[in-house]
């Protein structure tokens, strides 16, 4: 099947084309004659699926095609996308322009950690499609700056996600502000009873639609575990980057203490390095990710929420210095390499304090990952486990758990990415926005 043959007009096939796309992922063959019939659609789909072409193809030809509410006026949107991150609502617009790019409509983003009044005066003149972060979104509404009563399709992406950083209250007031009659798409890596929760409420007969194996890890993945004691983490990680002259490797860490302090420790080896997370300035992670992409810098150490949006063709490395607290958070990290057909290359570093972590996580995937012991960095076979203070994203609560037991949080996910479509950078910006995180003071 190709993109042709899912009813999609000639100047989006033109833009799809243009980006080297003929061939549609499987999210997309069932999701985008799905929103173009108009109902509601609750879809189970990770992060690499090519979900977000999925939704953005359709509505560009609905909103083509459909003439606009009758009183739409300045302030007005009709599509709004909810996203959970900065980084994520930055790369869906950016798939709105670059798919859109031959058609006559508007999009914007908004997102914290910038100023407001240039997104002010983007969403004066009105918006075809808006994609925003949940906190962003109501300082806007507080301030009388947007009018959500003329939309007519909401798009929750990531509501997993959304739900595991808090947001389900921004997302209800905004929900009240909506018209009752819309069109409804759900996105989510996991069906969890707090999705069903807001499904039920939120879709009105939806068409559900699920791709991907849920938890499974992707066999293109050279995966190792690499023993090692606690305070030697951080050696044995610039020996690996030095002696396989590792050029590209995104390195994930628990906390944002920890991600600063690794960024230091290999500055001092020699290792160009830095750090995006909650704590840093849009501008600077913008920076980061942007030098990460284009090969300017060795390494990008992350938190998982941080992560979240972080899309890049053909990384071959990816380093779980901290084993994840939640297990299928890492087939979510290491789903992040081994993408298009690549081979790709996921390490972690594993200290006896996270023994019962990689239990836990074998467990999830079904298999047993190799371990290979380097030479002058052998774990002290007599070392104890300590506890790990693991915070608990969904609920804010921090508590000291015994080595490897996981707080409760929503499960996460993978898959490969396929080879449909996914953002482009397009030429040139018809609408701007600030950037940054919703999620205020996150």
């Amino acid at each position: 099947m190709s993109f042709a043959e899912l009813g999609l007009s000639e100047p989006i096939l033109r833009a799809v084309i243009e980006n080297g796309y003929t061939i549609p992922t499987p999210i997309q063959k069932q999701a985008i004659p799905a929103v173009l019939k108009g109902g509601d659609l609750l879809a189970g789909a990770q992060t690499g699926t090519g979900k977000t072409a999925g939704f953005t193809l359709p509505i560009l030809q609905r909103l083509s095609t459909i003439a606009p509410k009758p009183g739409t006026r300045a302030k007005s949107v009709r599509t709004l996308i909810l996203t959970p991150t900065r980084e994520l609502a930055a790369q869906v617009e950016e798939s709105v322009r670059t798919y859109g790019k031959y058609l006559k409509l508007k999009s914007g983003v908004i997102f914290g950690g910038v100023g407001i009044h240039p997104q002010i005066k983007l969403l004066s003149a009105g918006l075809d499609i808006l994609v925003a972060t949940p906190g962003r979104l109501l300082d806007h509404m507080e301030q009388g700056t947007i009018d959500l009563s003329k939309v007519e399709i909401l798009v929750l992406d990531e509501a997993d996600r959304m739900l595991d950083m808090g947001f389900i209250r921004d997302i209800r007031k905004v929900l009240a502000a909506l018209p009752k009659q819309r069109q409804n798409l759900l996105f989510s890596a996991t069906f969890s009873d707090e999705i069903k929760a807001l499904a039920d409420g939120l879709l009105n007969a939806p068409e559900m639609i699920e791709v991907a194996k849920r938890n499974s890890t992707v066999e293109v993945i050279a995966q190792k575990i690499y023993p090692v004691d606690r305070d030697r983490k951080h050696p044995l990680l610039a020996h690996l980057i030095k002696a396989h002259n590792w050029s590209q490797v995104l390195v994930f860490t628990r906390t944002k203490h920890g991600a600063n302090k690794l960024v230091e420790q290999l500055a001092r080896d020699d290792i160009t390095a830095m750090a995006i997370h909650g704590n840093k300035s849009q501008t600077a992670r913008t920076r980061a990710l942007g030098d990460f992409k284009a090969g300017e810098l060795q390494v990008l150490v992350a938190t998982d929420i941080a992560a979240r949006g972080i899309d890049i063709d053909q990384l071959p490395h990816v380093v779980n210095y901290d084993l994840p607290n939640v297990p299928e958070d890492y087939v979510h990290r290491i789903g992040r390499t081994g993408r298009a057909g690549a081979t790709g290359e996921a390490v972690s570093l594993v200290c006896v304090d996270e023994h019962q972590m990689l239990k836990d996580i074998e467990k999830l995937i079904r298999q047993t990952v190799p371990r290979e012991v380097v030479p002058g960095f052998e774990p002290d076979p007599n070392a104890r486990a300590q506890p790990i203070q693991l915070r608990s994203a969904a609920h804010g609560r921090q508590g000291g758990n015994r080595s490897g037991q996981t707080p409760g949080a929503a499960p996460r996910s993978a898959a490969p990415r396929p080879s449909g479509p996914r953002p482009a950078a397009p030429a040139g910006r018809r609408q701007g926005g600030g950037g940054g995180s919703g999620n205020r003071g996150r």
